[in-house]
């Protein structure tokens, strides 16, 4: 005969930065000096690499060795729900599953959402392969659909209510077991009125009935994946269920039918033992189903806020229309108390929206003519239009979501121990369960064979790695939600670990810890002066300049209802101010030179003008034919809250530090104003990411908090970069946290939520590892020789399944978070006005 012929396995990779036929040698040449490569073919034209493999591939290698000529091989994220998961071995065993498809480079499984992340190499890999390997496994699967819907809250409800009736039809098959395998023991009359209507066996074999209900129905599951995950080595929670319960089960039946085989004194049924044990752990199922439904309720909250159907001008006709049937330059109606189904500009109308589920910003705002609406926000006064700009999955409201289970699915740090450790737990309990079998057989009282059974058992069904697979995800689910709802977004999830350990928090100054634009923030008039009128001559005066600090004397003007006067003549004079007439007044408007020079100085204002400048401030006189007026005092102020954010910063023991690009008068008087420890003044882009460098030589985990392009590199830079939501695209992209109102109290609060979650984390493990370390050896008989009380396998699966429980509620209690929000937001400073 013939050895049959080996057909080597090709793989297609892409290879991007190839740029000429030098490069597709050096990519071949890199490739084919792995050893399990057989041949290699690289092609400009497609920019693909075919490698035939002669042993199992490894794609990390193949990516390290491109790598390392200087090109990159294309991969893109792909999201996978899972469906029947239990406990971390599960999650070991798709992960394992994911990462043998030919293609895929990288899969984390998140046991809380159900949710498989896989990073595969362009053009390998189908959706169709991957789901195929789970499946493969015993679990269901299906490609996640990015854009979510309430529909998808309602699977979930449906997915609970099947459990909850499979473990309701455990429970009513359960209950005549207990009674008649309890019920003599209590009441020794039962048992002699059993025997004597029914005969000696009948309660056994009504017994054995129902209990193979309840294991081949409700429990049915737990063999079917139980077995198969034996048969590949790979044994989860399911499988120590299957074998404990079968064990006992399997004992009883023999009892049952053919007592004869058994050793004497060691015929007994558990019939009881091994339906409870069923029944016991599918309510902890559901109990967990329901908390972790409770868990992830911000995210349903979310996709519940867009509204099914919406008012949409169809030929010039309003028509009610399905909201996934708006198109991007639909003009669509919103009247008062409707949601605004989808993102878009105000094309007619005003009114004032409700944006405080998206943005945590309290206050409605107003909008009007070229404002933006969003998705999911409230319209709680007049009626407008708007024409639709972002539909589907391009809405801000989408964005949340998918930012909000991007930082659920997310594995921190911290969770890779304890998937070394869950990888070999349940091998771990099942070579535990079969020594305390021989051990109880060979050493324990007569009859040993049924107390070796029960203790094996007990073994068995004790351990849990549920609450280990749990312990990390829930926590970051629940308090990834909560923070979402306190107007905090984590784009990364290990985010949550590594803001826990900050030590120092620096600002950039221009819109971040400034509004971003300067207003009038000083008003001081001269002896019988009017506030107003100086303002309105000021105002009048600057209207045709058009430099930014003019605006804001015109714009503080309009904001207080002074009526703007038209000048008759104006001259801009350059480095000095403007001049103007006014009603036949002729108005200066600038700095000592000008008012020297219209002899209008007065030694009092600028007494006022120097304090105002040394607060940071750009000062300009007025005068009004040659007679003194006031001084008037621009600047870009610190955000309402900034200071209240900071000191709660500083009170936590956090080193607060500015670095701005700005003068560094400026700055400083910024600086002393919000109270800060710091301040890095007139730096470049370049500049702020040395900066953030030299703070983290300190050996202190450094958070960068900026809004404008040139902070990116510095949130890049920083060990969590903090994005305000109302900055630029870029700084956004940069970061690991965004701030969807820009209020600077998220950054305190941010801190502390994980803070709370990485506590709740240690929680949650040092509960999952000290159940086990200390109940599975009670379970093998430790406290035997001290009570000769053997751990019943019934408590052992109600601690079990509680085991689990206690994880998720006590990861719940992060939704009961809370922070005091000391402002408001977006408002404006008042003036403050002095007489000279």
């Amino acid at each position: 005969m013939t050895a049959p012929v080996r057909t080597p396995l090709v793989i297609s990779v892409p290879v991007e930065g190839m740029t000429c036929a030098s490069c597709v040698a050096h990519v071949e040449d890199a490739i084919a000096s792995l050893p399990e490569v057989e041949a290699v073919r690289v092609n400009l034209a497609t920019e693909r690499a075919d490698i035939s493999f002669r042993a199992a591939p490894d794609l990390a290698k193949v990516r390290g060795a491109v790598a390392g000529a200087g090109y990159t091989i294309g991969t893109e994220p792909v999201e996978l729900d899972v469906t029947g998961m239990h406990c971390a071995s599960c999650v070991s065993a798709v992960e394992d599953a994911l990462k043998a498809v030919p293609g895929v480079s990288a899969a984390s499984v998140n046991l809380a959402t159900g949710r498989a992340t896989v990073s595969r190499m362009k053009g390998a890999a189908v959706d169709r392969e991957l789901v195929a390997a789970i499946v493969a496994e015993g679990y269901g699967a299906e490609r996640h659909d990015t854009v979510r819907t309430p529909d998808a809250v309602i699977d979930r409800e449906r997915a609970l209510r099947a459990t909850g009736l499979r473990a309701l039809v455990a429970a009513v098959l359960t209950a005549p077991v207990v009674v008649l395998a309890m019920g003599p023991h209590l009441v020794p009359a039962m048992h002699h009125w059993l025997s004597m209507t029914f005969g000696a066996g009948f309660s056994s074999y009504v017994q054995l009935v129902l209990t193979t209900a309840v294991l081949a129905g409700p429990g049915g599951r737990f063999f079917l994946v139980g077995a198969r995950t034996l048969a590949r080595r790979k044994p989860d929670m399911n499988a120590l269920v299957a074998i404990g319960s079968g064990a006992a089960f399997l004992y009883s039946v023999v009892a049952t039918i053919a007592p004869s085989l058994l050793p004497e004194g060691a015929v007994a049924v558990y019939f009881e033992a091994a339906a409870l044990i069923v029944t016991l752990i599918l309510l902890g199922r559901y109990l967990e189903a329901r908390a972790r439904g409770r868990a992830s309720e911000a995210i349903g909250r979310l996709l519940r806020l867009t509204p099914k159907t919406a008012t949409v001008m169809r030929g010039g006709v309003p028509t009610d229309t399905p909201v996934d049937q708006i198109a991007v330059g639909d003009v669509v109606l919103v009247h008062p108390g409707e949601r605004i189904p989808v993102d878009g500009v105000v094309t007619e109308g005003g009114s004032w929206v409700d944006e405080s589920i998206l943005t945590g910003e309290p206050v409605p705002v107003e909008k009007s003519g070229g404002s933006k609406v969003l998705a999911g926000s409230i319209n709680r006064a007049g009626a407008f239009s708007f024409s639709a700009a972002g539909v589907g999955a391009d809405t801000f409201l989408a964005g949340i979501v998918r930012l909000l289970e991007g930082a659920q699915a997310a594995k921190l740090p911290i969770q890779a121990i304890v998937d070394r450790i869950t990888r070999w737990f349940v091998p771990a309990v099942l070579a535990v369960a079969s020594l305390t079998f021989l051990v109880w057989l060979a050493l324990g009282p007569a009859p040993a064979l049924g107390s070796a059974v029960v203790a094996a058992v007990a073994v068995l069904i004790v351990a849990c790695p549920c609450a280990m697979g749990l312990a990390t995800p829930i926590s970051i689910l629940v308090g990834s939600g909560r923070a979402a709802e306190l107007g905090v977004l984590f784009r990364r999830g290990d985010a949550l670990q590594s803001l826990s350990t900050v030590g120092i928090v620096a600002f950039d100054k221009t819109g971040t810890l400034t509004l971003g634009r300067p207003l009038l923030t000083d008003l001081v008039t001269a002896e019988g002066v009017g506030e107003s009128d100086l303002l309105r001559l000021a105002a009048a005066a600057e209207s045709r300049s058009e430099h930014p600090l003019a605006r804001a004397v015109v714009q503080a003007a309009r904001d207080r209802g002074i009526p703007a006067a038209t000048p008759s003549l104006f001259t801009a004079e350059a480095g000095r101010g403007v001049v103007a007439a006014i009603d036949g007044v002729k108005v200066q408007v600038g700095n000592r030179e000008l008012m020297a020079e219209a002899g209008a100085l007065d030694a009092q204002l600028e007494s006022e003008a120097d304090r105002l400048a040394t607060e940071g401030k750009s000062v300009f006189f007025v005068a009004a034919d040659g007679r003194a007026l006031g001084v008037l005092a621009v600047s870009d102020p610190l955000k309402p809250g900034a200071a209240a954010a900071i000191s709660r910063l500083r009170a936590a023991g956090r080193r607060v530090v500015m670095i701005t690009g700005d003068r560094r008068s400026t700055a400083l008087a910024i600086g002393r104003e919000a109270g800060i420890d710091e301040v890095i003044a007139g730096v470049t882009p370049a500049g702020k990411l040395a900066a953030i460098r030299d703070l983290r030589t300190t050996g202190a985990t450094v958070a960068f908090v900026g809004d404008g392009i040139n902070d990116a590199p510095a949130l890049a830079e920083a060990d969590v970069g903090i994005a305000m939501g109302t900055g630029t695209d870029v700084a956004i992209e940069a970061a690991e946290v965004v701030l969807p109102s820009g209020n600077l109290e998220g950054v305190p609060t941010a801190i502390a939520i994980s803070r709370a979650t990485l506590r709740n984390i240690r929680q949650n493990l040092f509960w999952a590892f000290a159940y086990n370390v200390a109940l599975i050896p009670v379970a093998a008989g430790l406290l035997y020789p001290l009570t000769g009380l053997l751990f019943s396998p019934i408590l052992a699966a109600a601690a079990m399944a509680l085991s689990s429980v206690f994880v998720v509620a006590n990861a719940l209690r992060l939704r009961a978070f809370a922070h005091t929000r000391r402002s408001l937001p977006g408002a404006t400073p008042d003036i403050t006005v002095r007489k000279g």
